[in-house]
């Protein structure tokens, strides 16, 4: 009893008959059980629904097991209605709940397709179920559907009358799912469960069996009653068995228990994405201060009952938000007791969460009271110096906000692996394009229900910064305190290494010109000579001073978001000496670790930092240097940061893809595969839908020629009337194409793991940054080129890795270009894309390869 009050874990639970198996799980845990009405208790069992009120007066530390909303899919008729509506707009996805009527409202529906029915010269048999209830009351089987009453409320379902049977019993599965948060979405599946018999042999309905609802029921509450129920303790005998032992006969009798269990998992979140929509917003209304992606008060264990088909298919046949806990059988001791403590163990429950909770409460009374990290308001007479400077501290203080939802989910995920127990996770999955396509769903089923409303979620589900790992937004934060230093007329740190030079361009005029690491790919040749030159020349003048030249000029310009040249304003203006001055640099995570380059003497990193030789191009180990030891800490780059829609619209490589090489290949062999990527990248062209591939040249050149005209309409196109989401879409047709070649060449399934596909997400996500102002710096003098993203990182970027970038940034600039004239020419104005380029022929007739890959 000591050892319990020195965890000082309390928990309030309200339940008239609690099962014997919660109280031993609590005290396993070390629980204190306290009086109903404890406020302050750290964990809340409660056996049925909990009011919004209830969850609305919850503290931050606590933890109730029940979340609001959740009825949408645990009441029949709710979970039918809902499954309808996804029915609608994902017919594929969504094909595993039968037909299902909810009267009296589809009264009229129901009687119309019984007389199709009747007119093919067939007869079904349908189950009549009440709308809200459980334990098997009130289920009725007819066939005679005409003596059905239209008034009263309750569903009707078709009755899947070819069931997969064991012994010539029918059955179903219990299946036992762990929420732990909406926000985000955390799935996890328990590994065991319950397989419910029947108690008499099944056959066929008949109207002579209709009645016996032993044969036809599986519930477990129906079928005790009767005498033929068998409690045998054995793993093998009994008309209750775990689904560990279900799972090695399916085993032992070759059928595929890979393929039943992702069946299952996909059904399980399927369903669970369904009432995402309600139950997110929901909480969000329960629980309005609380930031996105903190830690959830509500958690929720579903029994979720499936059947199975003679095809092994599994169908949905309910919900329950309050499964039984009672413990009947042995089995039932053992499985629930795992489910529960497993469960537990999961939440992470402390008694620190309390003293901290109040401590951070304290600190934001402070924080209000004084104002402290409150940013300044614009009036209506600030300068445009003034715009700037707070849309760039509004845009490093949503990065920090989602560094710090980033590292904190990081540490969550931690805890995770570690305590799984008997639990897997099944939302987030591991599989990219399973997520993918699950995200995707998840967009659906937002769009259907709640459209039109709860905005503010929807605009979050597309927030790019949502899709990003640290260091790319550790990557992003780094580029706000290099434009901050050039808003202020600071002269930028340096870094480590002379920043690598942006592709070659005009002044005036970018005009498509044969790159030089194309000539040195096709000929062998030194490769950016001219550039490397130009680059040193522009760094002695900058060295001398040179006031009449481009440097000096250029210097004296304050780094501008306007598009046009006549709206650069001259830095002589004194900044207003009260602007605050932002934070120091943010440090990368060490819960995160990736490589960590160290030099030991300040000779070490000159000579790294050396330039090579004229033959090769500027690409030598790129290191940050800081000022003790130089160090980097930083997530492992993933794919993820910026999705590829999961669609069959867009245009892909159908290749044979081997086994994963990725650790068996020398640095020889990688090198090659990297020339032969850089020579499928040459070969990439862009393809204007409708023309050929010269008459798709013509058209960018004559955009480049006459870029005076175009440039400010490309520039409003891109920069304003594209939203970042379609932004990334513009992109992703890059991505998509690029990422197929790469598992062509590569013979890798998941090219996220690739160094130089990498480096390629970070290259896309810097020409997202700042709303697309990123690309845009690609055709223009002003603002930061992509590749100083090199000289941040300890990563070494070889020469033809650097060529590969380079191709895929002028792929980028084509694409855009391509797509800006097309929509131009179809609409006769510059539109945008919405809607169609979301649903209808502009995505399809782009996404259908619109880069010719040879």
């Amino acid at each position: 009893d000591g050892e319990i009050r020195k965890k000082g874990l309390i928990i309030a639970l309200y339940s008239k008959t609690l099962p014997s198996i919660v109280r031993i799980v609590i005290n396993e845990m070390d629980f204190i059980k306290s009086r109903d009405d404890d406020e302050t208790a750290n964990l809340i069992w409660n056996d049925s629904a909990v009011q919004h009120e209830k969850i609305a007066e919850l503290r931050n530390y606590q933890r109730i097991n029940h979340f609001p909303g959740m009825g949408e899919i645990c009441r029949k008729d709710c979970l039918a209605r809902n499954m309808s509506k996804m029915i609608k707009c994902q017919p594929q996805e969504y094909s595993f709940i039968p037909k299902t009527w909810i009267f009296p409202a589809e009264y009229t529906q129901f009687q119309n397709y019984v007389k199709e029915l009747r007119r093919k010269r067939k007869q079904k048999t349908f189950i009549v179920k009440p709308a809200n209830g459980a334990m098997g009351h009130g289920i009725s089987l007819i066939r005679n559907c005409e003596k059905l009453p239209a008034q009263e409320h309750f569903i009707v379902q078709e009755y899947l009358d070819k069931p997969f049977l064991m012994e010539g019993y029918k059955f179903d599965l219990r299946i036992y799912i762990l929420v732990t948060s909406c926000d985000p979405l955390r799935i996890f599946l328990y590994n065991d469960g319950l397989v419910r018999m029947g108690t008499e042999k099944y056959h066929a309905p008949s109207e002579a069996n209709l009645s016996q609802l032993y044969m036809h029921l599986t519930n477990y509450s129906v079928n005790k009653h009767n005498e033929n129920f068998e409690r045998d303790e054995t793993v093998d005998k009994g008309s209750k068995r775990s689904i560990s032992w279900f799972t090695e006969f399916l085993r032992t009798n070759d059928y595929d228990v890979s393929k039943f269990w992702g069946d299952v998992s996909e059904l399980v979140v399927k369903t669970l994405i369904v009432a995402e929509p309600h139950v997110l917003h929901a909480y969000r209304m329960c629980r309005p201060g609380q930031p996105p992606g903190s830690d959830s008060v509500c958690f929720e264990v579903l029994g979720f009952d499936i059947i199975l088909d003679r095809k092994l298919k599994p169908w949905l046949l309910e919900i329950n938000r309050a499964p039984s806990f009672g413990t009947d059988q042995k089995i039932d001791y053992d499985v629930k007791k795992g489910v529960l403590l497993n469960a537990l163990k999961l939440l992470n429950i402390r008694a620190s969460d309390k003293k901290r909770n109040l401590a951070q409460q304290k600190a934001e009374a402070q924080r209000r009271l004084y104002g402290h990290g409150s940013m300044k308001k614009l009036s209506a007479a600030s300068s445009d110096w003034e715009k700037q400077r707070h849309t760039l501290e509004r845009r490093r203080e949503e990065l920090k906000e989602r560094l710090a939802q980033v590292r904190k989910q990081i540490s969550r995920e931690e805890h995770e692996k570690q305590h799984l127990g008997n639990y897997r996770r099944i939302y987030p999955p591991d599989d990219k394009l399973l997520l993918e396509k699950y995200e995707s769903l998840l967009s659906a089923a937002f769009q259907t229900f709640l459209a039109g409303r709860a905005a503010s979620l929807q605009k979050e589900m597309n927030n790019p910064l949502k899709r990003m790992k640290e260091e790319d937004i550790l990557d992003l934060l780094e580029q706000c305190e290099l434009d901050d230093e050039k808003l202020m007329g600071k002269s930028s740190r340096q870094r480590g290494p002379k920043p690598l030079t942006a592709m070659p361009e005009c002044s005036q005029t970018p005009r498509r010109q044969r790159p030089d690491y194309l000539a040195d790919f096709t000929s062998g040749s030194s490769a950016d000579n001219s550039c490397s030159s130009s680059d040193e020349e522009e760094e002695e003048r900058r060295k001398s001073g040179g006031g009449g030249g481009r440097g000096g000029e250029k210097r004296e310009k304050k780094v501008s978001y306007d598009l046009g040249d006549s709206k650069e304003k001259n830095l002589a203006d004194p900044a207003p000496s009260a602007s605050p001055t932002l934070s120091g640099p943010i440090r990368r995570s060490i819960s995160c670790p990736r490589s960590i380059a160290s030099l030991s003497s300040p000779s070490e990193v000159r000579a790294l930092s050396a330039r090579p030789s004229s033959t090769v191009p500027v690409a030598t180990p790129l290191i940050r240097p800081s000022s003790a030891t130089l160090r980097s800490h930083s997530l492992s780059r993933s794919g993820s940061a910026h999705r590829v829609p999961h669609s069959n619209s867009l245009g892909t490589i159908h290749s044979h893809i081997g086994d994963p090489l990725i650790n068996l290949r020398s640095k020889e062999q990688e090198a090659e595969l990297v020339r032969q990527t850089l020579a499928a990248l040459t070969a990439m062209r862009i393809r204007f839908p409708g023309k050929t591939e010269e008459e798709a040249e013509a058209v960018l050149d004559e955009i480049l020629d006459n870029w005076k005209y175009h440039k400010s309409k490309v520039a409003s196109y891109w920069l304003v009337k594209l939203d970042s989401t379609k932004q990334r879409k513009v992109l992703d047709i890059v991505r998509t194409n690029v990422r197929s070649a790469l598992q062509r060449i590569w013979r890798e399934p998941d090219v996220d793991s690739l160094h130089l596909y990498r480096l390629f997400n970070r290259i896309f996500n810097r020409l997202l940054w700042s709303h697309g102002q990123g690309l845009w710096n690609c055709f223009s003098n002003t603002g930061s080129s992509w590749e100083t993203i090199f000289s941040k990182s300890s990563e070494v970027v070889s020469p033809q890795e650097l060529q590969c970038c380079r191709r895929l940034v002028q792929l980028c600039r084509d694409c855009l270009l391509v797509v800006y004239k097309f929509v131009s020419e179809s609409r006769g104005s510059l539109t945008g894309l919405s809607p169609e380029w979301d649903d209808t022929s502009c995505t399809r007739h782009y996404g259908r390869g619109i880069l010719n890959l040879c």
